[in-house]
């Protein structure tokens, strides 16, 4: 079928805020030092829409993700390494109380704090992989610029400071021996304008004035436990900041490289390139996800079109010729669809999308928070098969906290997931979407907003609520109740009208359900006994030939 055929039978979503594949970049970077793999895909948009998504990432639907890194030390939630700079928030206070005051200790400092002291990477992937996860995510950096390996281009890295390891080469073995694809997520190219506060300081009480640690040099740490490292390597603060850079949301604005940023420079540039291009030569990722509209650095550089062009040539050549290759970008145009993959941050569409694409969300922040609640295991069951009915993937991130260890509470909400996936998972891997993805109150969802941000704005999923999948032979189609039915279910879907119903299984059951195929509806009578876990029912209907 088609592109156009394809686009009238599942309408695109509409997003806001993309950046349109006509924009023209000004800082071209040099690749002489790290060059761009040989390949098919040269760094245009026009030679990226080459692009083909593998069949392994249409059939995995469910990865999980440690989205983990220095900031998780504190507990003290998402963000923190920008909102202890922020006077008056609540890291900030926690900051103090912890650390001392940002011009004395700032997040330098709870680098060296982290040690992860329990990260046991092989028992948690293992665990993972028993819920039901087809690929394993790391978080290569965040905002905070801390490279996660023995980076090549950034002296601030695990190895050499914190926890003196290198995270994503632990990570990367324990899913090889698990045998799942290894992705990577790389969120450092905002570092420039989201450390903005770094340059701030206080505007009342006794530190007043008194600048915070964001614009200090190598040469100030003479005689610091940091003698010989440049701060500014890590804060990228040699610029001058956005006009309300102390106002903790105005990032937001400024997301896409306008209102009032100081555009980053060649070199920054330059550095993100090589940092990047380092880390995939050397963990040799089948998912690469950017934290960005569209690519990293697009429009005020090409280096995101270069990455994107070498990790597919890069991962072309290093699988045999086969590419397994799958790279994520958020807010997408309708061309830059067919280059990337689309991804939906806590959110989803309201249709079937004709290419795949994926959901990340949480089960509570994306950093360790000790006050944080999380979502049950139904609320993750009902977002999946949500996401898997309308041809997506959902990417699950399981806080992990500073010493490299999750809860006790996560570890029975994954272990509560496994459960379902061990009775129900066929409904799940493997599937497509069906005619329709479902039917039910809550059918309307709600608008998507920038990245996603439409989780939980809907109305709340019940056992009146169904979502359908199918077989990739169209035999069988799964019914999956968002609830555990206490009275006949109705599947107008699957009145006589589509199709003669040959058979009808409720997963995890022994006893054969009572059902009758009407001219509009299929009608299945309840379980006599309730499933466990019984947060959602699925019905294996087997279409008759």
């Amino acid at each position: 079928m088609n592109r156009t055929a394809l686009i009238l039978l599942f309408p695109l979503a509409v997003c806001a805020e993309s950046i349109p594949t006509t924009a023209t970049p000004s800082v071209i970077v040099d690749t002489t030092r790290e060059p761009v793999a040989a390949g098919k895909f040269e760094p245009t948009w026009e030679s990226l829409k080459q692009y083909e998504c593998p069949e392994w990432f249409r059939d995995a639907k469910f990865g999980i993700w440690a989205h983990w890194g220095p900031q998780c030390q504190p507990e003290e939630g998402d963000w923190y390494a920008r909102g202890m700079y922020l006077e008056g928030d609540g890291q900030y206070r926690a900051h103090v109380t912890a650390y001392g005051h940002p011009s004395e200790a700032g997040f330098k400092e709870v680098i060296r704090d982290w040690k992860a002291e329990k990260w046991e990477p092989q028992k948690l992937v293992d665990l993972y992989k028993r819920a039901g996860a087809k690929y394993f995510f790391a978080m290569a950096n965040h905002h905070d610029n801390l490279d996660l390996w023995d980076s090549k281009y950034q002296p601030w890295n695990s190895v050499k400071v914190g926890p003196k390891k290198d995270i994503i080469a632990g990570w990367a073995r324990a899913a090889k021996q698990a045998g799942l694809p290894f992705g990577v997520s790389v969120h450092a190219a905002h570092a420039w304008s989201w450390y903005e506060p770094a340059q701030g300081a206080d505007r009342n009480g006794p530190k007043a004035g008194v600048p915070y640690d964001g614009k200090l040099t190598k040469a100030d740490g003479k005689g610091k436990w940091w003698d010989g490292l440049d701060p500014q390597d890590l804060y990228a603060q040699n610029h001058a900041p956005a006009s309300d850079f102390l106002r903790g949301h105005s990032i937001h604005a400024r997301w896409n490289w306008g209102n009032g940023i100081t555009a980053p420079d060649q070199a920054y540039c330059e550095k993100f390139y090589n940092r990047t291009i380092d880390l995939i030569n050397r963990s040799n990722p089948d998912l690469l996800y950017f934290d960005d509209t569209a690519l990293p650095l697009w429009p005020v550089s090409d280096a995101g079109l270069k990455i994107a062009a070498h990790f597919y040539n890069h991962n072309t050549a290093t699988r045999g010729g086969k590419m397994t290759a799958v790279l994520f970008g958020k807010i997408l145009t309708e061309d830059q669809r067919e280059a990337l993959v689309w991804d939906v941050e806590r959110g989803a569409p309201n249709a079937i999308q004709p290419f795949p694409w994926q959901t990340d969300t949480c089960i509570g922040g994306w950093h360790y928070d000790k006050r944080q609640r999380y979502k049950s295991p139904a609320m993750v069951v009902h977002m999946l098969a949500d996401i898997v009915s309308k041809n997506g993937n959902l990417l699950l991130n399981v806080p992990v906290r500073g010493d490299g260890s999750i809860d006790e509470k996560e570890e029975r909400i994954v272990g509560e997931i496994a459960s379902w996936m061990e009775v129900n998972g066929k409904a799940i891997h493997a599937t497509r979407p069906w005619n329709v993805f479902g039917e039910g109150p809550a059918m309307a969802g709600a608008a998507l907003s920038a990245q996603g941000f439409n989780e939980g704005k809907g109305k709340p999923y019940t056992a009146e609520d169904v979502r359908y999948t199918r077989s990739k032979d169209g035999k069988t189609v799964y019914a999956i109740v968002l609830g555990w039915p206490e009275k006949p279910v109705t599947l107008r879907s699957l009145g006589k009208e589509s199709g003669k119903v040959g058979e009808v299984k409720l997963l995890g059951s022994a006893d054969m359900p009572s059902w009758k195929q009407e001219d509009d509806a299929l009608v299945v009578q309840p379980p006599h006994t309730r499933g466990k876990p019984d947060f959602a029912a699925v019905y294996e209907v087997t279409l008759a030939d």
